[in-house]
């Protein structure tokens, strides 16, 4: 790191001594200042690559200095140094965008962490731009119970995440993320379900400083309460019956990287509790240990439920919260961006037909249509769900919109008008999943299960009718 110029602004003495002689070892060159004054001199001077600085000052405090290296060193990231038991002071400058904080008495090892974080940034826009482009929207999570839910299904693993659309909320929404990455603020993502939180979440740890350690992707509803714990800290063979062998939880996987909890506002209040313990001290304690474990990770939340609400309502711990939520990224639904909903039908086509080795249809003006004016209370998913079955229903050539099925008085194939009528009791893509099962298993009673038959009967390809019959489980 011998390249790498921090400033110091602090007026205390000793502090300065300590952050000079701290950066040396490192391999850093320092220059230390003691007042908002002498580093706006030290900034006129030269560039640096990060900034550390008290939050109170002789003739200002941390936030002066924070906005103005905003305001005229954009890329600089900065690092405030708050008295002990400061969370307000803490708060308010991750808020105004710090990278990071550290507290007093400052400890050498928070305190290289945070030093060697920043200074491994990615560089920012211009040469950001040489770094291989995403070209999917989303990955989907693969964490098994504890996985997330909201893994934005359009993509491909090989490819990674990335946000798609050309419309002014995708802008906003990847312009936030570029700025959440060059930080260390917990955030708190918010939106309908499937509208790809997760996805933002992974592009925020893509980018960040932490994108070299783990991504560790946690559906805090998918958990049973009884093993919530054991999952989160991890346990000690023989803490407690079945525990047969040490194991790492949640918490200790994340060391180092970045713990995304997807509905966190699912958490009960005992695991409220001891999350916001972790939070405070950083340290983790597996069951049936007796001592704690430092441990360093970003936390990324998310949930698609009003958590104001739920704080209000005495579900959810107001302190937690304010730990929790303190930057805040909206992800918009489909029926915000319609403009966007061509690509990414596009997309998800492409990557369907070439997942079930079918021949790509071409999509009717029509189904184009009905795709851009549908309501979608499922978001992406439920596209993907829709244009899923099409790429099935349809004959092949081409997707029309009433292979879409997005309306209940559209029918179903040999489905007689009766069974389509009145409301509906489960989401949309369970029932047409059961009006596809009914009618196909009719389709091969009625043939004696000759498959080539049946597909005729259904007005299908054998290759089609096959398609579907591993997809919905039927023998």
């Amino acid at each position: 790191m011998t390249d790498k110029h921090v400033l110091i602004v602090d007026d205390e003495a000793d502090i300065r001594e300590l952050l000079v002689l701290t950066l040396m070892r490192m391999g850093v060159e320092a220059e230390a200042a003691r007042s908002c004054e002498e580093a706006y001199a030290r900034l006129k001077e030269r560039s640096f690559d990060l900034c550390l600085t008290d939050m109170r000052l002789p003739d200002g405090d941390g936030l002066a200095i924070l906005s103005h290296i905003a305001a005229h060193h954009g890329n600089t990231p900065v690092a405030v140094i708050t008295a002990y038991g400061s969370t307000d002071n803490a708060v308010a400058a991750l808020k105004a965008g710090a990278f990071d904080y550290i507290s007093k008495p400052i400890q050498l090892k928070q305190l290289r962490e945070v030093i060697t974080s920043a200074l491994n940034l990615p560089r920012p826009a211009g040469d950001r731009s040489e770094r291989p482009r995403r070209s999917a929207i989303t990955e989907r999570a693969s964490n098994g119970t504890g996985g997330s839910r909201d893994a934005d299904p359009v993509g491909s693993v090989q490819t990674g995440p990335r946000l798609l659309g050309e419309s002014a909320p995708i802008q906003r929404a990847r312009e936030m993320i570029a700025k959440l990455a060059r930080s260390q603020a917990p955030v708190y993502i918010t939106g309908e379900s499937g509208t790809g939180k997760e996805v933002a979440a992974r592009l925020i740890h893509s980018g960040s400083a932490r994108r070299d350690a783990p991504f560790v992707a946690v559906n805090c509803g998918a958990i049973p309460e009884n093993l919530m714990e054991s999952e989160f800290f991890g346990y000690r063979k023989g803490a407690f019956t079945g525990a047969e062998g040490d194991k790492d939880g949640f918490l200790h996987a994340a060391d180092g990287g970045t713990l995304f909890l997807d509905e966190v506002g699912d958490l009960p209040l005992t695991m409220q509790v001891k999350l916001l313990r972790v939070i405070q001290e950083k340290k983790v304690r597996k069951l049936g240990e007796t001592s704690e474990l430092a441990v360093d990770f970003r936390i990324i939340s998310a949930t698609h439920k009003n958590l104001n609400d739920k704080v209000t309502a005495g579900e959810f711990r107001q302190d937690l919260f304010y730990r929790l939520n303190v930057i805040e990224l909206r992800m918009p639904s489909l029926r915000e961006i319609p403009e966007d909903i061509p690509l990414m039908v596009k997309k998800v086509m492409e990557r369907l037909a070439s997942q079930s080795g079918l021949q790509q249809p071409a999509l009717g003006d029509d189904a184009l249509r009905a795709l851009k004016g549908y309501d979608y209370p499922g978001n992406v998913r439920e596209l993907e769900n829709i244009l899923e079955r099409a790429l099935a229903l349809c004959d092949g050539q081409l997707v029309r919109e009433s292979d879409l099925y997005l309306t209940e008085d559209q029918g179903s194939v040999g489905a007689s008008p009766s069974m389509l009528a009145g409301e509906r009791t489960m989401p949309l893509h369970e029932y047409l999943d059961q009006i596809e099962r009914e009618q196909i298993q009719k389709a091969l009673e009625q043939t004696r299960f000759n498959k080539t038959a049946a597909a005729k009967v259904l007005g299908i390809t054998f290759r089609s009718l096959r398609y579907r019959l591993d997809r919905l489980g039927i023998d």
